[in-house]
């Protein structure tokens, strides 16, 4: 027993098979991971479109009644109620195609319409070193502009 284990020491044969597998299966963790990375970066991205619109919306959601004069120059007033209604409306009409879109806050101040925006990301592989799923949340800001 002892000759075959000093033996079996001393011989090479299968030692890169080895290393073969176990560099193979770092590359198909690290493949993996950028993919996973590069799905959640397009997320993120399409997420800013849909915030970036229902951000502007809600700062066009103003009533000529709601511009207010003062001197020469003119400003909507935008009321938090009409600035929730358009963004959650925009939310709903453009991310369709996002999975489990929701406006989790969307605030006025004097001219500008602040909107944070969610939605769910799920990677394209699911493996033991990813998560199952997390949910991406963005902040956009639009500013109200009247023109007179």
């Amino acid at each position: 027993m002892r000759r075959l284990w000093a033996r079996l020491a001393r011989e090479e044969d299968g030692s890169t098979l080895v290393l073969t597998i176990g560099f193979a299966a770092l590359a198909l963790a690290l493949i993996l991971a950028v993919t996973a990375a590069t799905s959640m970066l397009i997320e993120r991205r399409r997420l800013f479109s849909v915030a970036d619109g229902a951000a502007l919306a809600a700062a066009e959601a103003f009533a000529l009644e709601q511009v207010r004069f003062d001197g020469s120059d003119a400003a909507p007033e935008l009321a938090d109620e009409a600035v929730q209604q358009a963004a959650a409306h925009w939310a709903s009409r453009a991310g369709t195609d996002l999975d489990g879109v929701r406006v989790d806050g969307a605030s006025a101040d004097a001219r500008s319409a602040t909107v944070t925006v969610s939605s769910a990301w799920r990677p394209p592989v699911v493996s033991l070193f990813l998560p199952d799923g997390i949910r991406l949340d963005v902040s956009s800001t639009a500013r109200a502009v009247f023109v007179d």
